[in-house]
């Protein structure tokens, strides 16, 4: 018996300019830890400025991110399909797999118990508190 396995191809190097000042929506009033996430990849950031913000044709964008037309095509298109998926289930939005360093080192919360400062690296999930050990 003989098996293939296929390994994908490695992502190019692709030309981003954006640098959003929020990575991270949701819907109001519900809690965070109740919805469901979406991770809008950078490059598809990227693809909907240039194609939607800016107005730049498929052909165009496609250059100034150094990729194929169709490639940007399939992009955007992935994109927008979250954009919209988000907005009609109520799914929050990350942009970005990773948190850039910057927003990490200011992603604070606030002790129930003791009122304490407590820094964190996830908007998400449960940290001890050093002072009263509550979460």
């Amino acid at each position: 018996m003989l098996i293939i396995i296929y390994m994908p191809r490695p992502k190019k190097h692709r030309n981003i300019k954006c640098s959003p000042t929020a990575y991270y929506f949701k819907p109001r009033a519900v809690p965070l830890s109740n919805l469901e996430e979406i991770i809008l990849d950078i490059d598809e950031l990227e693809s909907l400025r240039l194609a939607d913000y800016l107005a730049n044709s498929h052909e165009q964008a496609a250059i100034k991110m150094k990729i194929s037309r169709a490639t940007f095509g399939r992009i955007v298109e992935s994109a927008r399909r979250k954009i919209v998926d988000a907005i009609l289930n109520g799914k929050a939005i990350r942009i970005g797999n990773e948190m850039p360093e910057s927003i990490k080192e200011k992603t604070t919360k606030k002790c129930r118990k003791c009122k304490s400062l407590i820094k964190t690296n996830s908007p998400k999930g449960n940290v001890e508190c050093r002072k009263c050990k509550e979460n």
